[in-house]
């Protein structure tokens, strides 16, 4: 855990990692709470900025730190065999978030549908909050756990959406993105301008990979 970027794209997992499955979650108004809330209209959901923490006993003024501002794009996850991408146009960022299979045997030269994602990665943005909003009225998965550093696999669930709602969820609440089910979809994403990113790494820091099933769910 020292602070360094991940290889998202080539990330080189151990072989031979676990597999721990977390729970599918009906996304509702009542099961999201304490996570954030879901959305009909984007325009409408402001995305909370977190105000610049205080150095001392001297507190920020209240006028200030909070005026980063948002950064917007679009989110697409994609899957090409075996492999999940995604890549964010509000932050530039291009990623693989999780496997149909080990990751060592995954290829993207086939076409069949995946039966489970194997997740190996998750961040939390302290700087603010973060909207998915689907472009196209299909189902669509977001893994999160509750804010606290000493995270583990045991403490995330995923939600399903139905697609015809966003996610919104707070600041400092642990999720990896916007998983499709099969095929492609875009997402928009809002999120604050800063992007901090605090990161676990499941395969090296517990031995494992988060399994979340996909069969039910086609």
């Amino acid at each position: 855990m020292t602070g360094t970027a991940p290889d998202y794209l080539n990330p080189q997992l151990p072989i031979g990692l676990q597999h721990f499955k977390i729970p599918v979650v009906q996304a509702t108004p009542e099961s999201v709470r304490g996570y954030g809330w879901l959305v009909d209209d984007p325009a409408a959901c402001q995305i909370e900025i977190t105000r610049w923490p205080a150095q001392g006993y001297r507190p920020v003024d209240t006028d200030s730190g909070d005026e980063g501002g948002t950064t917007e794009g679009i989110f697409s996850s994609e899957w090409k065999g075996d492999i999940l991408y995604g890549s964010n146009e509000a932050v530039g960022g291009h990623y693989i978030l999780g496997y149909a299979k080990e990751p060592e045997l995954a290829t993207v030269h086939h076409e069949s549908k995946p039966k489970k994602i194997l997740m190996w990665h998750a961040n939390y943005h302290p700087d603010g909050g973060q909207l998915f909003f689907p472009l196209e009225n299909k189902p669509y998965l977001v893994p999160v756990a509750l804010p606290g550093d000493d995270i583990r696999p045991e403490q995330f669930i995923c939600f399903l959406c139905n697609g015809l709602q966003g996610l919104y969820i707070h600041a400092n609440i642990w999720h990896e993105g916007v998983f499709a089910i099969n095929g492609k979809r875009r997402f928009l994403d809002r999120q604050g301008a800063v992007h901090a990113r605090v990161s676990v790494d499941f395969a090296r820091e517990f031995n494992c990979l988060l399994e979340i099933p996909l069969t039910d769910l086609w």
